[in-house]
């Protein structure tokens, strides 16, 4: 009684049964699991495309996720693609996405010449101070020697950075329930 019934037809498909089309990241709202999501997404992609056009260090370098501008800028490229790509899209959809990504890489170049960063070592991008700001820091250049190593280390103090910040959020509400 409990099988189905040939007879039944084929199950009903529903929008919550779809998935969702690309959406806009906000690295500034995504929560600790979001953000360590997005970041390895984001990170497969890079590397896919620096390798599929052979995009040189002085376009994407190495060390792009700890420039926000970079990050910012890659993010928006990637959802591009992914809406470029869909299967639901037209045809000519890619052909806007690679005229994009000609404008993208010339920001991409002046970006990666603003901050600094090389294909073996980085800086903090240089911030100007405005009159009555204390100075900038001065920029210390680093060096790594494993890429995939720095990356992973760098998510994990990006996620707990977040998490702290969430918990730390929760923990606010649950005083201000007890007053």
């Amino acid at each position: 009684m409990d099988e189905p019934d040939v007879f039944d037809g084929p199950p009903r498909v529903t929008n919550a049964d779809m998935p969702e089309p690309p959406h806009p990241v906000n690295w500034n709202l995504l929560t600790a699991h979001e953000l360590e999501q997005e970041w390895l997404a984001l990170n497969r992609w890079v590397d896919w495309l620096r390798r599929t056009y052979g995009l040189p260090v002085a376009v994407v370098p190495p060390f792009w996720h700890h420039h926000p501008e970079m990050v910012w800028e890659l993010s928006a490229l990637h959802l591009h693609w992914l809406a470029a790509y869909d299967p639901e899209q037209n045809a000519s959809a890619p052909l806007g996405w690679h005229r994009d990504f000609a404008d993208a890489r010339e920001r991409l170049r002046y970006w990666v010449t603003a901050c600094g960063t090389r294909g073996d070592r980085d800086r903090p991008t240089r911030q100007a101070a405005w009159p009555g700001e204390d100075p900038a820091p001065t920029i210390q250049d680093f060096t790594f020697t494993d890429r995939a190593a720095e990356f992973v280390e760098f998510v994990i103090a990006q996620v707990r950075k977040r998490q702290e910040a969430e918990d730390e959020f929760y923990a606010g509400l649950d005083d201000d329930e007890a007053q």
